[in-house]
């Protein structure tokens, strides 16, 4: 890790640095809104806007072009969902340098582990993510990102927006 980097988690460690996982979905834009309703008077508040892209596997589509041709699209959407996301906590009276965007594609089973090790990573102490709303019999079969995040977050306090 370099010094700068060494510095700026330094710095984040005496504030509030909340991770905001977030995806295309309108509940998503409701969380994002919620923070810059609920944070922005704050000044020591640092917020990380979070995209994960769960690359699909080789096999998932014909050729190899038609997943990158995939993977460019889904990211291109997503960077402009990041844009919109700061530019609403920026409205809302955040400092552009207080609100960073971050857009991880990998592979994962679980979206709600990709983000649980960003937030380790990052040592945010605060994970805001919007639900869902799926039914318990889907729960149950596709497993719920946020409710897998309430249960195994560690070090940090959570928030589930509706």
């Amino acid at each position: 890790m370099n010094e700068q980097n060494f510095g700026d988690l330094a710095r984040r460690d005496t504030e509030r640095h909340l991770l905001v996982a977030v995806d295309e979905s309108d509940n998503s834009r409701r969380a994002v809104m919620y923070v810059a309703d609920f944070f922005s008077g704050y000044a020591d508040v640092f917020i990380t806007l979070l995209s994960i892209i769960r690359e699909p596997s080789e096999d998932f589509f014909p050729t190899e072009t038609e997943r990158q041709t995939w993977l460019q699209k889904k990211k291109s959407e997503m960077e402009t969902h990041l844009a919109e996301y700061k530019a609403i906590l920026i409205d809302a009276g955040f400092q552009t340098n207080r609100v960073e965007t971050r857009l991880s594609i990998r592979p994962c089973i679980s979206i709600g582990d990709a983000i649980l090790e960003e937030q380790a990573k990052l040592r945010c102490c605060i994970v805001v993510v919007g639900r869902r709303g799926i039914s318990h019999s889907e729960e149950f079969i596709l497993g719920s990102t946020s409710s897998k995040i309430l249960h195994h977050a560690t070090h940090c306090a959570v928030m589930v927006v509706e």
